[in-house]
């Protein structure tokens, strides 16, 4: 499904790099909205206003890691896809990052843009199927509930 140009793809991008979150500004804004935070109640702030497709959050942040962030968040904003940034290549923050956090994708730093950008949009891609389904779903249960009363109605008759 395309999205048009007044519906951009919405990213949240968390990391406490102040310049990486305005490279990462300066690289995708044309493209996407992007919201920034410094760090992840910042981030959670800007979740409580704002519906978001991706979260991009880096591992290593002071305080919170970038998985325990997103695996705080999965009760209350399960639908964003998630993407786990990070400096080095730590195999456990990559196991936590998929079993705890449900990350989609994991990324080494710095970030290759073409690469993300392909990331960003396969990752989009997933969240409107993941979006679509449960519409579906919800109307399959709907039209069952439906049929479920007009059979109930034939047999009392």
């Amino acid at each position: 499904m395309e999205t048009t140009p007044q519906e951009k793809i919405k990213i949240l991008y968390v990391d406490d790099e102040e310049n990486n979150l305005q490279a990462f500004k300066a690289t995708f804004r044309r493209d996407y909205k992007i919201f920034l935070a410094i760090d992840a109640p910042t981030g959670r702030e800007i979740l409580s206003k704002e519906e978001v497709d991706i979260i991009i959050t880096d591992q290593r942040m002071p305080g919170e890691t970038g998985v325990e962030f997103l695996e705080s968040i999965i009760p209350v904003y399960p639908n964003p896809i998630r993407i786990l940034l990070t400096g080095y290549t730590d195999i456990q923050a990559v196991i936590d990052a998929i079993n705890k956090g449900q990350v989609y994708h994991y990324l080494t730093k710095p970030w290759e843009e073409d690469y993300l950008r392909t990331v960003i949009k396969n990752a989009y891609e997933i969240y409107q199927l993941r979006r679509e389904n449960e519409q579906l779903t919800k109307a399959l249960i709907k039209a069952n509930d439906q049929l479920e009363f007009i059979l109930r109605q034939n047999l009392l008759s």
